[in-house]
């Protein structure tokens, strides 16, 4: 099942996609999958992103490769990170490239949407958390983070946190799919989710024991081995098999 969420003259709703029409949802999916009577064209409606997270959780040097691009070792236990909600956008939306960065990179990532309430979960009881996955992509000032030393500036800006273009809810195992990135076409990361250090049950369950996971907050599960930088004007993509494709358009911060 893929749910959207979409806006339409002015209005916005979660909705269900099957094929190329949207049957609108009376709440939330994290309130129930009921239906309404009313279907609109993925044609007509404009995607947004997925949910709304009231915080995204992010992993840093969770594939053994860009570790090791890095120069990094892989860590004991996962390195965690939060970005702002505010740097959501959504498919087909502007990722600004800020003035105080010249270096603005990709991160082509799986993401996890937390289905409901979720502390101190265990590994095993981890994936019934999880309402679905969708693609995810972790916009990164490299330069920036370099000379932080931390995480937040370089990665809390508007626009760095895109993802979609859906929730894919049939997913029968997250450790086991291919991640890619594509700048203009040409494919920049390739790799799986089995290459990961730690997997999404791992995850759930230790993101759980430090903080309450809400409907609709997103764990970005890490980048593979390739990241590099984009310009504005450029197209990126980030392909998760049995997801889909999320494209996002580089823009400066001025608009041109």
């Amino acid at each position: 099942m893929k749910i959207v969420r979409f806006t339409l003259a002015g209005r916005s709703g979660y909705g269900i996609l099957q094929g190329e029409r949207i049957h609108a949802l009376w709440h939330t999916p994290f309130e129930g999958l009921t239906e309404t009577w009313e279907t609109l064209s993925l044609s007509e409606a404009a995607l947004l992103a997925p949910c709304e997270p009231t915080k995204i959780i992010a992993l840093g040097l969770n594939y053994r490769d860009h570790a090791a691009e890095f120069g990094r070792q892989v860590p004991e236990e996962p390195l965690i990170f939060m970005k702002p909600s505010t740097a959501v956008i959504g498919p087909e939306a502007d990722i600004v490239y800020p003035k105080m960065s010249r270096r603005v990179d990709y991160e082509a990532e799986l993401a996890v949407v937390i289905g409901k309430t979720a502390r101190k979960v265990s590994e095993e009881q981890a994936l019934d958390y999880v309402l679905g996955y969708t693609c995810f992509n972790d916009v990164t000032a490299r330069d920036l983070q370099k000379k932080d030393g931390l995480f937040t500036r370089a990665k809390g800006f508007d626009t760095f946190a895109a993802m979609g273009p859906w929730i894919e809810t049939e997913i029968a195992d997250p450790d086991h799919l291919t991640v890619e990135a594509y700048l203009n076409g040409e494919r920049k990361q390739h790799s799986n989710t089995s290459n990961m250090v730690f997997g999404v049950r791992r995850l759930i369950a230790f993101i759980s024991q430090i903080m309450t996971l809400l409907p609709g907050d997103v764990i970005a599960t890490g980048t593979p081995a390739g990241v590099g930088p984009m310009q504005p004007g450029d197209v990126v993509e980030v392909r998760v098999e049995g997801i889909g494709t999320l494209m996002n358009r580089v823009v400066s911060e001025e608009g041109n």
